[in-house]
Parts: structure tokens; sequence; C-alpha cells
């Protein structure tokens, strides 16, 4: 499950339990519709309590900001107090154009993201 919340530019993610393809495609929607906002669009993902995820969601990422969007977001800031989700984030800088830092405090990841 997720939560999503979009500020001028923010678009923050929270996970809960299983991150699925159906949370996936819902992220997707909700970022599309700000890829129209003017200025620069970054993303806050909370993965803090995120148990698990789906093998599909996980290929749905990589083949979203691999190809389709991967200019589109200027920082993508990662909470998680998890060491192999730290090292994930960091793998993707292969993928997209943008800075991803991983976090393991909330503030100071949401203020590194709006500072973009």
């Amino acid at each position: 499950m997720i939560t999503i919340e979009q500020n001028e530019g923010l678009i923050s993610v929270a996970v809960f339990g299983e991150f699925t393809l159906a949370d996936f495609k819902q992220f997707e929607e909700d970022a599309l519709l700000n890829l129209n906002w003017p200025g620069e669009i970054n993303l806050l993902f909370d993965l803090r309590d995120m148990v698990s995820y789906t093998l599909d969601a996980v290929w749905e990422e990589i083949k979203f900001f691999s190809r389709d969007h991967q200019y589109d977001f200027t920082r993508i800031a990662v909470v998680t107090d998890d060491q192999w989700r730290a090292w994930a984030a960091w793998l993707s800088r292969l993928f997209v154009d943008a800075e991803i830092c991983a976090f393991a405090d909330y503030e100071e990841a949401k203020n590194w993201a709006v500072e973009g």
C-alpha cells in the first residue's frame, strides 16, 4: 500500500507493507500528472515501513525510470533504515539522470528534496 502527497514540485510517496505492481501503477499515474508542473519535480520515497516488494513491481520500476522518464526528475530522496535499500537507491543512479540520496531521517530527506 502507498500514500502519495503532491506539493508544488514535490511528490512524496510512503510505502507500507508490500510494494506491489498496483502500487507502482498508482505512483506512475500520479507522477505523470505532475510532469506538467512548471519547474523541477522532485521525489521523496519513504520506505521505512516497506516490508517487501513484488518482482513485477521492481521490473516496472526499472522500465519506467530508465526508458520513459530518466530526465523528468531532479532529485530523488529515499528514506530507509535498510542498508540494502540504500544501496539500491545508489544503484538507481545508473538508470535516471537525477540526484539520488538515501537518508535515515525523514525531515532531512524532505529538506534535501525541496532544496532541489
